[in-house]
C-alpha cells in the first residue's frame, strides 16, 4: 500500500476461469408414454473449455477480457459480441500458458493501465505455475514496467481474491442463463464456440458493476486494507496438518485449542503397551 501510495486505482486483480460450453440444465423433452429411447439436446462439443482472464481494479476499473481458444487456428468470428477490446489467442489445450500471461499482461493489462517506475501499480495474482514461474513475466515485462506483482498464499485465494468472491460467482450464473435463453429460442441448435463470445459478453455486462469490483476488495480486505477482516478461527489448523478446518461457525477457540491439546489415538496405544501385563491369571 506505501508503494501506491493507498490508491485505489493502482491496485489490480487477475485471475481466469473456465467456459464450457455444455449446458448444466437441459431443456425439458416432450415424447409419447412409454417410449423406450428419448433423445435430448445437448452440445455438440463435450469437454471443451475456453479460458478468459479478467481483471479488475479496487476503483471499479475493468480492463477488457482475454479469451483462449482451444485451437490452432485463428477465427475472427470467435470474437463477435465479446467486451470491446476483447483479444484471443489459440491454444490447442485451450488451457492457460505462460506465454498467454505474458500476452495478457502485454497487450491487455499494459496499454490500459499505463503504469512506469515513477508510477507502480500492484497486481495481486494467484500462485498458478504460468505467473509465479514465469520468468519472463516477472523480471522482462512486469519489473521493467513499474508493475509490482503479489501472489496469494496456497489455499486462500477462496477467501482472499476479489475477483473469486464477488464477480465470478454471478458470472458463471449470467453466463449458465444465457446458455439457456440461447437454447430456448433457438430449437434444435447448439452451442459452440462461435456463441460463447456473445454469451460470455452478455454475462459480462450484467456482472461487471461498480458495486462488484467495490464489494471483491472490501470483503477480502485488500481495500480499504483492513488486517482483521478474518476470525481467528479461520487460521487453525487441525491436527491431521490440513490448511483449514472444516468447523461449526459456532464453535469456538477454546474448544478447538482443547480438542488439539488431547493426546491422539497413537500415543494413547504406545502407553498401554508401556504398562506391565497383568501378573494374576484367570483359574
Amino acid at each position: 500500500m506505501d508503494i501506491i501510495g493507498h490508491l485505489p486505482n493502482k491496485l489490480y486483480n487477475c485471475d481466469e476461469t473456465g467456459l464450457t460450453i455444455v449446458q448444466h440444465k437441459t431443456s425439458k423433452v416432450l415424447a409419447l408414454k412409454g417410449k423406450r429411447q428419448v433423445g435430448a439436446l445437448s452440445s455438440a462439443e463435450r469437454d471443451s473449455l475456453v479460458t478468459v482472464v479478467t481483471c479488475m481494479s479496487a476503483a471499479e476499473d475493468y480492463i477488457p477480457p482475454l479469451f483462449v481458444f482451444p485451437r490452432v487456428n485463428m477465427k475472427a468470428e470467435l470474437l463477435d459480441g465479446t467486451p470491446n477490446g476483447s483479444i484471443a489467442i489459440y491454444h490447442k489445450s485451450g488451457w492457460i500458458q505462460m506465454d498467454a500471461s505474458c500476452s495478457s499482461l502485454e497487450n491487455k493489462f499494459l496499454p490500459n493501465v499505463k503504469p512506469s517506475k515513477d508510477d507502480p501499480v500492484v497486481l495481486v495474482l494467484d500462485g498458478h505455475y504460468s505467473h509465479t514461474r514465469n520468468l519472463e513475466l516477472l523480471a522482462l515485462v512486469a519489473r521493467e514496467n513499474g508493475v509490482h506483482i503479489i501472489s496469494f498464499p496456497p489455499h486462500c485465494t477462496h477467501k482472499m481474491q476479489p475477483l473469486d468472491k464477488a464477480f465470478m460467482s454471478p458470472l458463471k450464473t449470467y453466463y449458465a442463463q444465457a446458455i439457456e435463453n440461447c437454447l430456448g429460442q433457438n430449437s434444435g441448435r447448439v452451442v459452440t464456440h462461435y456463441q460463447v463470445g456473445r454469451l460470455f459478453g452478455e454475462a459480462y455486462n450484467q456482472a461487471a458493476t461498480v458495486a462488484t469490483a467495490t464489494n471483491g476488495f472490501r470483503i477480502t480486505g485488500l481495500f480499504p486494507c483492513n488486517c482483521n477482516v478474518f476470525q481467528p478461527h479461520e487460521f487453525v489448523s487441525d491436527a491431521n496438518g490440513s490448511d483449514f478446518v472444516q468447523q461449526d461457525q459456532n464453535i469456538s477457540i477454546t474448544q478447538i485449542e482443547d480438542r488439539e491439546s488431547q493426546p491422539s489415538c497413537s500415543v494413547i496405544q504406545n502407553n498401554l503397551e508401556e504398562r506391565p501385563k497383568n501378573k494374576w491369571k484367570r483359574s
